[in-house]
């Protein structure tokens, strides 16, 4: 993997984290809104670049960011 993706999906996790954090949400609360493990999310959380698109869906929707997704060809 590239450095620079590498890089990416290291913020995203970091960003999904930060705003578990701000709605004051815990690991297994997220998980379990999103049908995923808690080894899953903290997966996500960390970027690792194996996780399934569909399982950083879920938790976006949990977390009501699932919109953002729609922001990838955004001007």
């Amino acid at each position: 993997m590239l450095p620079s993706l590498s890089r990416t999906l290291s913020e995203l996790g970091a960003n999904i984290r930060t705003a578990r954090l701000r709605r004051r949400l815990s690991i297994v609360q997220v998980a379990e809104r999103a049908g995923i493990t808690r080894q899953t999310l903290y997966a996500i959380e960390k970027g690792e670049p194996g996780t399934a698109l569909g399982n950083y869906a879920m938790v976006l929707l949990v977390l009501g960011l699932e919109k953002d997704l729609l922001k990838v060809a955004a001007d």
